[in-house]
């Protein structure tokens, strides 16, 4: 690489480590962890790339870029931020960042972005100021992840966000479709307008496509699990998108079904499916991100504190079981848990106990989606590998992907494994068929708890 990049980052080992790593790669770097000096230097005329931090001790990373904009056109800015939370992604992408990559990053893929940059150059346009976030509701998902598949969903829904295409989003139940759905609506062109949800059974009857396209007025429509839509309502639904009027909405739709696997079969109309389908968003399941557990009940165990509930913790037993359940209900249960258990809860530490007594017994893992309960492993990893790389769009994944997904796959098998056998690591060993050395480093290297007690079988 050849230029001079520009970090500002109030953690002083983020600054050492990029400066190290962008110097060897044959960098200059500037690092500073001020805002204002970073502003200093872009003004100043130094610098070919900027990477910054969001949060910084003097201002919002985000506020600065239509100012870098202004005075640098062309200047790629790669934001990088603690904030896992889709507002962040959108607020990037409205601010025209040239990239975005949530904490902690991975450095080789940081390099290989600040490469790409250095070797492009924007086509400047007018910059858009950041959004202000519109208050929640207290009773809304958090719509906050950094897991790869969560930080995939919302690039894609940045890059839809302010196109006319129709959307198709699906996810299991209490995943936050709806969230998705209404995100993209607050943060696009439309959002003055009417944001309305509707059932198949407001379309039931001749004159509800009328009545709802007048309560639109143009905004943005979202019909409620299409798949449950009868052949009559989708036929009706088809001609109200070929028609829509003089006001013409966004169409989108929600389904915890496959459609596509619905329209081989008979049950979704072709004409509908391709005409809704003109951006499919898939929301993971709980099970497909476990990493994001610990960050989705730390935001629930805030929220519980907030609203009058003292202060909670989970064990480190508690945190596990949370970690190694299915979640079948996936957010929205995972919320309900914990509101119970901040009430509920003997001690500001929650047992593992109180949360078996909460959840009950662990219930059998419904297929996602697709699928049978014989399905084949390897045609289960195959579909989520698929679907994995269906929220890239025509984009490749980060580089690295074969070591990624055997981790995914390494980490459930060595913890489930350890589990079963109380925690006896040659047990453990020799049920996996590996060496115990082997078994341990892989325990140290993927930060695996091994906890001795009673084998589950």
């Amino acid at each position: 690489m050849d230029g001079t990049v520009l970090v500002a980052d109030d953690d002083r080992t983020i600054r050492t480590v990029l400066t190290q790593a962008l110097t060897r790669a044959g960098c200059k770097v500037h690092a500073t962890s001020s805002l204002t000096t970073l502003m200093r230097w872009v003004g100043e005329g130094k610098g070919d790339v900027v990477i910054s931090d969001v949060m910084m001790p003097d201002g919002n990373g985000l506020e600065m870029l239509p100012k870098i904009a202004q005075d640098r056109p062309g200047l790629p800015v790669i934001v990088i931020s603690a904030q896992n939370t889709i507002m962040t992604a959108i607020q990037a992408a409205e601010a025209e960042a040239y990239d975005y990559l949530p904490k902690p990053f991975d450095l080789p893929d940081l390099m290989k972005r600040t490469a790409r940059a250095l070797e492009e150059r924007r086509r400047v346009s007018p910059a858009a100021s950041s959004l202000d976030e519109p208050p929640r509701e207290p009773d809304e998902l958090p719509l906050v992840g950094k897991t790869p598949a969560m930080q995939a969903l919302y690039r894609l829904v940045a890059r839809v966000m302010n196109t006319d295409l129709p959307v198709l989003i699906t996810g299991e139940s209490g995943t936050g479709k709806s969230l998705i759905a209404r995100a993209i609506h607050d943060f696009s062109d439309r959002r003055t307008l009417p944001f309305v949800t509707v059932t198949g059974s407001e379309l039931s009857d001749l004159e509800g496509p009328a009545r709802v396209l007048a309560r639109v007025k143009g905004g943005t429509l979202l019909i409620d699990e299409l798949g449950d839509v009868s052949d009559e309502v989708q036929a009706r639904i088809v001609r109200m998108m070929d028609n829509p009027g003089e006001h013409v909405p966004r169409f989108m739709a929600t389904s915890q079904g496959d459609l596509s696997s619905a329209m081989d079969e008979g049950r979704v109309r072709q004409d509908l499916y391709y005409r809704m389908s003109g951006a499919v968003l898939n929301v993971p399941s709980l099970r497909e991100r476990v990493e994001d557990i610990a960050l989705l009940t730390e935001h629930f165990l805030v929220r519980g504190e907030r609203e009058g509930a003292p202060r909670r913790a989970l064990s480190r037993d508690a945190e596990a079981l949370f970690r190694a359940y299915s979640w079948p209900g996936n957010v929205r249960q995972l919320e309900n848990a914990v509101r119970r258990l901040c009430l509920t809860a003997r001690t500001d530490e929650i047992s593992r106990s109180e949360v078996e007594a909460v959840l009950g017994n662990q219930p059998e893992v419904e297929p996602v989606l697709t699928g049978s309960s014989s399905e084949k492993l390897s045609t289960s990893v195959a579909r989520h590998l698929r679907r994995y790389f269906d929220l890239h769009g025509n984009m490749l994944p980060p580089p690295g992907l074969y070591a990624r997904i055997l981790r995914e796959v390494e980490a459930p098998l060595i913890e489930i494994a350890l589990e079963a056998t109380g925690g006896n690591q040659a047990k453990c060993a020799d049920l996996l068929g590996i060496n115990r050395n082997t078994l341990r480093k892989k325990i140290t290297d993927l930060g695996l708890e091994v906890t001795r007690r009673r084998k589950l079988m």
